[in-house]
């Protein structure tokens, strides 16, 4: 008997097996049985032609379609696994109604067939699965964009429209101030209350100005205006304006002359400073009372590395990346103090995204290094921020005004050493 006629002679049996075995419901079952015997038929087809290519049509489609076929309703979650099962009940029904012989001589001829079956599916399964994981993270991808465009387009209306009700505000203080006699103005409870609304009111600015810096460096707009900055100086202006809050906390804070510090380099100092002070107060807000932060650096090639270094309750690692987001704060809020500048005071979370811009946008980077989070033993947090040396301004137009500036400064020099 040759092993065709061996597989016409058991089909029946394999048929009713193979269904029972990969889809148990009566139900399933009927509607699968069209599939297990086109299957058979491709089956007898490959061996009759010696040829295992003619099951992969069948393959491809059961591949692509898997989720959506009663394979799903087995619980067979691959074509691997599918095809060990009807191997597996193949050979034991040649074993059952076949002479030892002809068992061996179709397995002979069905085993080649089922091999190449399997690589193939095995093959056509990883492609389908990459392409589907691709797909849904793609999907995610274009979800996470589009939040992040609602989150700023929500961020930049919101500011705009506060703005104007905060101007009047302020504007009406103001007023307030002008027309009441002063022995109104100044004398409680009338000074404590405009002095109140003052104090919110500028709260209320900070947070509006950071919720546009915000918005601007999200779209790209942010605008460097290049000048000469020197660090040791813009340090020490910051150290003036936070000696009150500082010594409010019982802190110290120290600024070590270091290399490079005293040297000229082109940057935006306004936003270079606004950069700095969101990473002081950060450090004044997160180390406690009696604590120390320490402003150091050094000299890089083409660089200049300046650290911020504190004794605080520190970050843990896997949250270090977070405190760069927007809104991106740690632990409880609620637990949050209210002040500003008060141990782990609160805030929006938007400093540190601020300043990570500012940064970026001069051609730096900011990173923070922390044991971790320990509000016992304060572990402390250093921060990390890395400028250019720029003897230079990036734009021609402001190179040129700036050339042109010092060459009449050394003529000026120059022709009043011949005048002496």
């Amino acid at each position: 008997m040759s092993a065709i006629t061996s597989f016409i002679q058991v089909r029946p049996l394999w048929v009713s097996q193979v269904s029972q075995s990969l889809a148990g419901a009566q139900g399933v079952r009927l509607r699968f049985l069209q599939q297990i015997n086109r299957f058979y038929d491709l089956l007898l087809q490959a061996i009759e032609q010696n040829d295992p290519r003619q099951l992969e049509p069948l393959l491809v489609e059961w591949s692509e379609a898997r989720s959506h076929t009663d394979l799903d309703d087995t619980g067979d979650t691959t074509l691997a696994v599918l095809l060990n099962k009807v191997l597996l009940t193949t050979v034991e029904i040649l074993q059952a109604e076949l002479t030892a012989a002809e068992a061996w001589e179709a397995l002979v001829a069905m085993l080649p067939i089922y091999t190449h079956a399997l690589a193939f599916a095995s093959q056509r399964e990883t492609q389908w699965q990459v392409q589907h994981v691709s797909g849904e993270l793609e999907k995610t991808r274009v979800e996470l964009e589009r939040l992040e465009r609602s989150k700023s387009d929500f961020i930049a209306i919101a500011a705009h429209e506060l703005k104007t009700p905060l101007t009047l505000i302020e504007g009406y203080v103001s007023m307030l101030r002008e027309i009441l006699p002063p022995e109104y103005s100044q004398q409680p409870p009338t000074d404590l209350y405009l002095r109140g609304i003052d104090a919110g009111a500028r709260r209320l600015r900070a947070i509006v100005d950071d919720m546009i810096d915000v918005s601007v460096i999200d779209n790209n707009l942010l605008s460097l205006n290049f000048q000469p900055v020197w660090l040791n100086r813009l340090l020490a202006a910051l150290q003036r304006e936070l000696a009150e809050t500082v010594a409010a906390r019982r802190q110290v804070l120290t600024i070590r002359d270091f290399p490079g510090s005293n040297e000229m380099t082109f940057g935006d100092g306004e936003r270079l400073r606004q950069a700095f002070r969101n990473v002081l107060l950060n450090s004044i807000k997160y180390t406690p009372d009696g604590g120390a932060i320490t402003v150091d650096g050094r000299l890089l090639p083409g660089f200049i590395e300046i650290t911020i270094a504190d004794t605080g309750i520190g970050i843990d690692p896997e949250d270090q990346p977070r405190i760069f987001e927007k809104f991106g704060r740690l632990g409880n809020v609620a637990l949050h103090s209210s002040g500003k500048t008060k141990f782990k005071g609160g805030g929006p979370g938007l400093g540190l995204p601020i300043t990570k811009g500012i940064i970026e946008a001069h051609g730096g980077a900011i990173w923070v290094e922390s044991e971790g989070y320990d509000e016992a033993k304060c572990p402390g947090s250093t921060f990390h921020i890395l400028l250019p040396i720029l003897t230079q301004p990036p734009d021609d137009k402001s190179a040129r005004l700036f050339q042109m500036l010092l060459g009449a400064e050394r003529q000026k020099s120059l022709y009043g050493k011949k005048t002496r």
